[in-house]
């Protein structure tokens, strides 16, 4: 009878905060879109502006944008297309994707180094293979 009791006792405290609890952990629709727009600028922000900084962007009317970015505001940051050269303002609540590419300068570096660390590996190579015979 314990053993019965014991094991019902644990399956319902298993069973309970999947019912009791999900509200919780709930968001409003408001506060999902202000958190991904929050995320947008933080992504901008770290991109940073200027011709380095290219930018794909989704919008919430299914638009779709490429180009780099040319100004950060406060509320929105301008996108200046590739191929015409035409400023688009695009506020960060409009955002659904954004795809930002901009080597970091650790980034240009630790390439940088890769490069010549690569590049003496092959002399080494091909001098120990010289001078073998």
């Amino acid at each position: 009878m314990f053993k019965k009791n014991l094991s019902l006792f644990l399956a319902a405290s298993l069973l309970f905060p999947l019912f009791a609890v999900p509200s919780a952990f709930a968001k409003t629709k408001e506060e999902k879109e202000a958190a991904l727009a929050a995320k947008v600028k933080a992504g901008v922000a770290k991109l940073g502006a200027g011709k380095d900084a290219t930018i794909s962007v989704k919008l919430r009317n299914r638009t779709k944008l490429k180009g780099h970015v040319s100004r950060i505001e406060e509320e929105a940051f301008v996108i200046a297309d590739a191929k015409t050269g035409a400023e688009t303002r695009v506020a960060y609540g409009d955002v659904t994707q954004a795809k930002g590419n901009n080597l970091s300068s650790g980034a240009i570096i630790a390439i940088s180094v890769g490069a010549a660390v690569g590049a003496t590996l092959l002399v080494i190579y091909i001098l120990a293979r010289v001078y073998s015979d």
